[in-house]
């Protein structure tokens, strides 16, 4: 699976994943091939590209609950663009409980994990589905750290606003492809400008806005190397830094580029002085990552496939091994010096196995 910019889609490409509109009625299904209408569609719908297939690719197996996930992201990001402009325009929220409640119930009281697929975005709703993607993640964390329930709303309410000034920035600041100081101040600058209306247009804005303040001062301090995670930070405010920082990593830019689950666990685990690391071990609680049937590269240059999930150290895995074909459980001491670098992007040498053949697999 790969990401094509629009401009670059052919007709005859394979969707890797669904496309539905904005009240989450599904346009066209997986391994639907493009077409001039189709692709006409895409640019109408304003989305910066897609995933496809490689030519000689399999459709990869996908759960209802997987598929839900996306529908519930697709028919929730627009109600909270619906609310945050209303906030900018009136000063005024009529919703944000609501949607806040609405994510909780469906995300933070969850048994076990989701795979966190990250859906396709639009510059009409790129700062959204970035809120609505925090949100969840809080909803998860929170529930996982059993945070109180009047704590748990307020984390999730406010990881749906913490944006909402990149909502002012311009197109070209904010969808800039030079990563200056430059932008990155005046993306900071209007992120906190549109922290002003907070408490004024919602119920407990005091509390939002300290919450929201906080997270995006050491968020941004930390990517200048500035700021140590310091004690007075609240637990609200360490959630959504993660789960902030978390959606970014791995969510697509404007290039199609991200990097992996893996990538963003590994910043979170070498930075503890910015990252708590019991809301780290929250998300990862939360989230698959390293799961049976993940393609897998290691530090040695060597690919291969996940067997089983390490509950003590997610990044160290038993994994079965394609030169040699062996098993080989990564938490061992005899095997402390190799470890997964990252998971594995490209079909070079993947092998593409189901969860129930990889089940199958005597450990």
């Amino acid at each position: 699976m790969k990401f094509v910019e629009t401009a670059q889609l052919k007709e005859g490409m394979r969707l890797a994943r669904p496309i539905y509109n904005k009240k989450g009625v599904l346009l066209y299904e997986r391994d639907s091939r493009l077409n001039s209408q189709s692709i006409s569609s895409v640019k109408n719908f304003g989305l910066l590209g897609v995933y496809v297939l490689e030519p000689a690719e399999p459709l990869p197996p996908i759960s209802e609950e997987d598929l839900e996930f996306e529908r519930f992201q697709v028919a929730t990001v627009y109600s909270i663009l619906d609310e945050l402009e209303q906030m900018l325009s009136t000063k005024k929220s009529t919703r944000l409980q609501t949607l806040a409640g609405t994510i909780i119930k469906n995300y933070g009281h969850l048994d076990g994990k989701v795979n966190f697929y990250q859906n396709l975005r639009s510059k009409e709703d790129y700062v959204c589905r970035h809120c609505l993607n925090t949100a969840i993640l809080c909803a998860m964390i929170t529930h996982v750290m059993n945070v109180r329930v009047d704590e748990r709303l307020l984390t999730v309410q406010s990881a749906i606003v913490h944006d909402i000034g990149k909502l002012k920035t311009p197109n070209e600041i904010l969808f800039s492809r030079e990563d200056t100081e430059a932008v990155r101040l005046k993306i900071y600058q209007d992120q906190l400008a549109g922290m002003d209306i907070l408490e004024e247009s919602i119920s407990g804005g005091k509390h939002i806005r300290r919450i929201c303040t906080q997270a995006a001062k050491i968020g941004t301090d930390a990517e200048n190397g500035r700021q140590a995670l310091e004690q007075k930070i609240s637990i609200p405010a360490r959630i959504l830094i993660v789960a902030n920082k978390y959606d970014e990593m791995t969510a697509m830019d404007l290039q199609g580029k991200s990097q992996s689950e893996v990538k963003a666990i590994q910043v979170f685990r070498e930075h503890p002085e910015i990252y708590d690391q019991a809301v780290v071990n929250a998300l990862v609680q939360s989230v698959n990552i390293l799961f049976p049937g993940v393609s897998v590269e290691l530090n040695t240059g060597d690919k291969a496939l996940v067997l089983a999930e390490n509950p003590q150290d997610v990044l160290r895995p038993t994994v079965l091994t394609f030169g040699d074909n062996c098993i080989v459980d990564l938490s061992l001491t005899g095997y402390k010096d190799l470890y997964v670098v990252d998971i594995m992007k490209t079909l070079d040498n993947r092998h593409v196995m189901r969860r129930e053949v990889v089940d199958n697999i005597q450990l």
